[in-house]
Order: C-alpha cells, then structure tokens, then sequence
C-alpha cells in the first residue's frame, strides 16, 4: 500500500495537516481540491427522521486497500495529478465526525475537481466497507444506494 496516498484508519485527521502535505508532495500545483464527508446525524431517508447514535464502518483488510489504490492508480491515467491523497476511517463514528477525505492536486482546476469526484463516486460504489447503523436500541446495516451506482455511470 502506498501509505502517501491512501489511509484507511481508526484516528480522526486534520484537514489542515494533510492538505500541507499535498501541497508538498505536489510541488507547482495549480489547484488542490478536498472533498471531506461527514456522518450525518439523519443516515438513511427511510429511517423516517430517526436520528442515529453512530455509524460502524468494517472493511476486509487487505482488499480494501487493493480495490482503492485501483481506483487511484484509474484516476492518475485519467487526469495530469500531481499527488493524491485518500483516507476513511472505520470503527465507530457519531454524527458530525469526519469519514472520509479525498484530496487531488493537479497544474488545471478541472483535473483536480474530476478526480477528485471520480474517486468519491468509485470509492462509494465500489470499496468494500459495511457500514452498521445505530439508532436508540435498534441496529441494522446500512444498505448500498441507488443514487451511489448511478453516480459512476458518468465514468463510463
């Protein structure tokens, strides 16, 4: 794994610290963009505005890693970048708490936003995490969303 481009880790991040190094890794960028998810206090429309406690991310070790330096390694042929950056967290979050960042670095603007939202969309549809949902008493996992596959339709 290349630990300068991908994270996947139980710690929360800065935002702030990982955009400096980009910046670094990155040299004569012309634009650097970051997307940072968060986990919503509201998770899925059909909870019927029940609000969760916390979210629990697992993932298959190993696989994880190899599914998103893939999605990566797609969007560095794609787009001219000059240093990618993604981390997700796993373990147990609560509303408000960042999930997941993906950060791209190119000499264009353009270049930098497509990738940046190539790799969001892949990373949503396709990365191996199981997301469990708790709410009050009540537990369950958090199913995949239409919307997520429609969104790398675009790519293709």
């Amino acid at each position: 794994m290349n630990s300068d481009q991908l994270s996947i880790q139980n710690e929360d991040f800065s935002i702030a610290e990982e955009y400096r190094q980009l910046r670094a890794q990155a040299g004569d960028a012309g634009a650097v963009v970051t997307f940072t998810g968060l986990v919503r206090e509201m998770y899925q429309a059909e909870d019927q505005g029940s609000k969760i406690d916390s979210l629990f991310l697992e993932h298959y070790p190993g696989m994880t890693e190899k599914c998103l330096l893939e999605i990566i390694q797609q969007a560095e042929t794609q787009w001219p970048l000059l240093a990618v950056r993604v981390i997700h967290r796993i373990g147990e979050l609560k509303p408000g708490e960042q999930i997941v960042m993906v950060a791209t670095a190119s000499a264009h603007r353009h270049a930098a936003f497509d990738a940046a939202q190539y790799i969001m969309d892949f990373l949503k549809s396709k990365a191996p995490f199981w997301k469990r949902q708790s709410s009050g008493e009540d537990s369950h996992w958090v199913e995949s969303r239409e919307s997520d596959a429609e969104a790398i339709e675009r790519w293709q």
